[in-house]
């Protein structure tokens, strides 16, 4: 169940800051614009003195290109030196993917995978101000609210943007010595300011034991936090904790509503998560009273995401 998720954070992250930045003045705005239409070398050349003044989104972004190998060779290493350089500052989304980074190995560059995690995290409307790497895909952007209002909530803001992507570096081993507890030092500072996938990573580095004690306790917490705002990963991994009574006590009803709200946020295009989400919720479903499957249902029919605030 564990889907390979670095190139869709990378993604989601740049989305998040940008979303939280409304009005971007001046020459990263340019930048921004240089490269939504492809024009890489001279959003390079604008976005790098306000890099090297300290601005920490010019920083995160500079770090992007380097990761993608847009406007400048590809460079994992100097991606993680400016991500990190943002992420001390307290940008959440680098914080998250130096942690993938360390943690999942180099990022994909799997354009349906981009462009899934894409239309999940925005409608058109902030998509076009948004995300400069796939402008060109707006058309094909959800027009879920609820997926827009996801990122709201997870971008709380350009200071905290770049910590989440120093997460995805340390826990990936892409561009740094790969170190699980760098990775989870960073996914924490993202998870803290309420980033869901930080969160659910958080947590599965609790449930694997990588970069901090094994802990299910915390694990739990961590997925709890993730669901509660409406991830689906976090949601199913909740349904298999209570089903198997890891870390909670055996609690079909809980097992079964998680899983169930697991299986209805997967789109299609996540076929085989959805289809591992449907088998659980199915097993739980066999062991259950009829009074136990009534309840389960009501409860995931009354859920309702929770902002962290």
């Amino acid at each position: 169940m564990r889907r390979s998720i670095a190139a869709l954070i990378l993604i989601a992250s740049l989305l998040s800051f940008l979303m939280a930045c409304p009005i971007l003045a001046g020459p990263i705005e340019d930048s921004i614009k240089a490269y939504r239409r492809g024009d890489y070398k001279t959003a390079y050349q604008l976005i790098k003195p306000q890099a090297e003044k300290g601005d920490d989104v010019a920083q995160f972004v500079l770090g992007f290109m380097y990761d993608e190998g847009k406007g400048v060779p590809q460079d994992y290493a100097e991606a993680a030196k400016w991500y990190s350089m943002a992420a001390k500052q307290g940008n959440k989304a680098a914080q998250h993917n130096l942690g993938l980074i360390d943690d999942q190995g180099q990022v994909s560059k799997d354009r349906a995978e981009m462009q899934k995690w894409h239309r999940r995290a925005a409608g058109p409307e902030t998509a076009t101000q948004s995300n400069p790497d796939l402008m060109d895909d707006q058309n094909q952007v959800s027009k879920d609210q609820a997926g827009m209002e996801k990122w709201h909530r997870s971008a709380a803001g350009p200071e905290t943007a770049a910590q989440s992507n120093l997460g995805p570096m340390d826990n990936q081993g892409r561009g740094v010595a790969r170190n699980y507890a760098e990775a989870a030092k960073w996914y924490r500072k993202a998870a803290e300011q309420g980033f869901v996938v930080a969160q659910y990573k958080l947590g599965d580095m609790y449930l694997d034991g990588q970069g901090v004690p094994q802990d299910y306790d915390e694990a739990l917490k961590w997925y709890r936090k993730s669901a509660d705002q409406g991830e689906e990963a976090a949601q199913y991994q909740l349904g298999l904790m209570y089903a198997k009574g890891q870390g909670v006590p055996q609690d079909y009803v809980l097992a079964h509503m998680w899983s169930n709200l697991a299986t209805s946020r997967y789109p299609a295009s996540e076929k085989e998560d959805r289809e591992q989400a449907v088998r659980n919720r199915d097993r739980v479903s066999s062991m259950m009273t009829p009074a136990q499957f009534a309840e389960a249902q009501r409860l995931a029919r009354e859920w309702k995401p929770k902002m962290e605030r």
